[in-house]
């Protein structure tokens, strides 16, 4: 074989070489690049129909990709009413400064223990708004302003019944200022609101949270008579709270915190009550003025109508209030108020029967026993009302002559 002749074959060897290199790059690249087909049975991974822009890997966790923040647009007489979330910072600031930590000194059992609240300032005149029960035994008692300011108190009046009390200082320091005092009647549930105060003697802590009820009946806590029209709320209130404000969007006081409802737990279980603005604004100037404030009383024990106080007593509805018990010689008792005369058993459950039923109280509908209470208190001693009573399925009319609650 000549060498042109060896040439041309080994030349002919490397190109065919080259092309079926080539055609097996190609056929890589072309499968690469070709639709898929399913996968045999035995290794097919099913999976469930994801939104659109959801990956799914071999376990299958689906993840959503958050959405803008929901920020509520309020209009018209809610958004008047502060309902709107706010810039809690700012309102932070601008509350905080009016806000108190109260420390307390008292004697118990011959030796001298430290007590802690809060409070709010009510006037350029150094008056501060607090709980009775925080300052009721006190022998000392100072407050912390929010800059650290420590000064001495003395007690200017208390009200036992609204577990309401005024302290003051001589001094302001800079900077603390009043708070604005809202309107608690306009309170409504649902309402964005913050406390401010000391719990634990942390002070300056605020929480946030809403009115999750309205119209709640709460004990004073140191009176057998009972504290109508109280605010609740779901931020957190602890040991420590107790005299602060709630305070609305605005930066407007709507109550004072006094208690919370707990599982036998002595810590925030997201149920607090807070004493009503308006009645910090009935009785707060009194106490300044002569120390001690003085509740109208009606004189009777009773309930709400419900379902069996209606049934045991034949009644058409479960409005009203229903009268237990008339305290001997008071005001009811001296109109001629009935309270239960007996009690009847609806199945296996005691009911008292035979006591009257306030539906009215000078025209206005009474729903329940708290309405009673709330409309008797907006009276004065000496007043006289008129109460639309049921009794023996027939309605009559009877004034009675509202007198001073008895200390005991």
């Amino acid at each position: 074989m000549s060498k042109k002749a060896f040439a041309l074959i080994a030349g002919g060897g490397c190109l065919l070489v080259l092309i079926l290199v080539l055609g097996v790059v190609a056929l890589f690249l072309y499968m690469g690049s070709a639709p898929r087909q399913a996968l045999a049975p035995a290794t097919v991974v099913v999976e469930p129909t994801l939104l659109p822009g959801a990956r799914a890997t071999q376990v299958v966790v689906p993840t959503l990709t958050p959405g803008p923040p929901i920020v509520p647009t309020l209009t018209g007489e809610r958004a008047s009413q502060g309902v709107d979330l706010g810039p809690l910072v700012d309102l932070y600031h601008r509350v905080n400064p009016g806000v108190v930590h109260i420390q307390v000194f008292v004697q118990q059992f011959g030796q001298q223990a430290e007590g802690a609240g809060s409070g709010f300032v009510l006037d350029n005149q150094g008056h501060i708004v607090t709980n009775n029960h925080v300052v009721a035994e006190a022998t000392q008692i100072f407050v912390v302003f929010y800059n650290g300011f420590q000064a001495r108190a003395e007690i200017v009046g208390r009200d036992a019944d609204s577990d309401l009390a005024v302290i003051r200082v001589d001094t302001l320091p800079e900077g603390a200022h009043p708070l604005p005092l809202g309107d608690s009647d306009r309170v409504e549930p649902g309402q964005a609101v913050i406390a401010i105060g000391s719990p634990f003697g942390l002070g300056s802590s605020m929480t946030f949270g809403i009115v999750s009820a309205v119209g709640r009946t709460i004990p004073s806590g140191a009176t057998a008579f009972s504290i109508p029209q109280a605010i609740q709320t779901d931020a957190a209130i602890n040991p420590g709270n107790s005299g602060g404000p709630l305070i609305n969007m605005q930066g407007e006081v709507i109550g004072v915190n006094a208690q919370i409802a707990t599982g036998g737990v002595r810590a925030n279980a997201g149920v607090g009550f807070a004493i009503p603005v308006n009645v910090v604004r009935r009785v707060a100037p009194v106490l300044i003025r002569t120390g001690s404030f003085r509740w109208p009383w009606l004189g009777v024990q009773g309930t709400s109508v419900n379902l069996l106080i209606q049934q045991a007593n034949g009644l058409d509805t479960q409005q009203g209030a229903y009268i237990d018990a008339v305290v001997r010689g008071g005001p009811a008792a001296q109109a001629g108020l009935q309270g239960s005369t007996g009690t009847r058993t609806i199945e296996g459950i005691e009911v008292p029967v035979g006591g009257d039923v306030i539906l009215e109280i000078d025209g206005n509908p009474v729903q329940d026993f708290a309405d009673l209470l709330s409309d008797v208190s907006a009276h004065n001693p000496g007043d006289r009302v008129t109460l639309t009573v049921l009794r023996n399925g027939r309605t009559r009319q009877v004034t009675v002559q509202l007198e001073v609650r008895p200390s005991s």
